[in-house]
């Protein structure tokens, strides 16, 4: 089923869109996913804020940056479910990672931490209030993947580990190497439990630039024509679509030049 009433400790549950115009993102991402957006800004905050939603049911959040220096990039940033912010955050900096922001409540919404793992990459942990997360997952225009990108793979483990509990499931994926993250849990994990995936950055194709990041995955019907869509609407391809065993997979960001990722789910066996 792909309709959720919450999600347990440890999940990736949420994912949201932070730009300098939220009413252009909110445009595009209707145009792309056909997302229907209502503004719940809270009066006394300083950021807007759209909850986006299909078939009347949230499935991710678009807002502004307040406070971000002109021309900071357009993000989409990773959502953990957690049952305390507070200690989630201090578990962050006992691992070796950082607190960016909070812990703060967001109304009776719920209660955050944008934290930051040693390599670099951000993230938020969310301690549910009424807002519990995505209420759709694994469909098209939805919350399908979350999934890190590092060039410290041993180290990602150890700190998530610490974190969330979180188990690696390494795999050989043709060339590829790739780790699957699992809940805690007695006895090997299952490939098909995953609750996140992990993406080293190996080889020659990856630009030395290129920060350590968290990948939001939405689900499409068809990659191809959602891609050719992304470009209409004025986004970008970063990585023309491809296949995999988990589905075909495109790599795009929008206008503002977020980075996000598209995905066909293949049939479950």
């Amino acid at each position: 089923m792909s309709e959720r009433d919450g999600h347990e400790p440890g999940v990736p549950c949420w994912s949201d869109h932070a730009s300098g115009d939220p009413d252009a993102a909110m445009a595009f991402y209707a145009a792309l996913l056909g997302w229907e957006g209502e503004e719940v800004t809270d009066p006394a905050a300083p950021a807007r804020y759209y909850r986006c939603r299909l078939r009347g049911r949230d499935v991710a959040g678009i807002g502004s940056q307040p406070g971000a220096p002109a021309g900071a990039p357009a993000t989409w940033s990773t959502y953990v479910a957690v049952a305390g912010a507070d200690a989630a955050a201090e578990r962050a900096v006992a691992a070796g990672g950082e607190v960016v922001a909070g812990p703060v409540d967001i109304a009776d919404a719920g209660r955050m931490a944008v934290l930051r793992d040693p390599a670099g990459a951000a993230f938020c942990v969310w301690e549910a209030g009424r807002h519990r997360g995505a209420e759709l997952v694994d469909e098209p225009g939805a919350l399908t993947w979350s999934e890190l990108v590092t060039r410290d793979v041993a180290g990602a483990q150890r700190f998530y580990g610490a974190l969330f509990g979180w188990r690696a499931l390494a795999q050989q994926v043709g060339t590829l190497r790739y780790v699957t993250w699992h809940l805690p849990g007695a006895g090997a994990p299952e490939p098909s439990a995953a609750i996140a995936g992990l993406l080293p950055m190996e080889g020659d194709q990856w630009p030395r630039d290129l920060a350590p990041h968290w990948m939001t995955y939405f689900g499409a019907a068809d990659v191809d024509a959602a891609t050719a869509r992304v470009q209409e609407l004025g986004g970008a391809v970063v990585v023309a679509p491809f296949d995999t065993p988990a589905g075909r997979i495109a790599v795009v960001a929008d206008p503002a030049g977020a980075p996000f990722s598209l995905i066909a789910l293949a049939p479950r066996a």
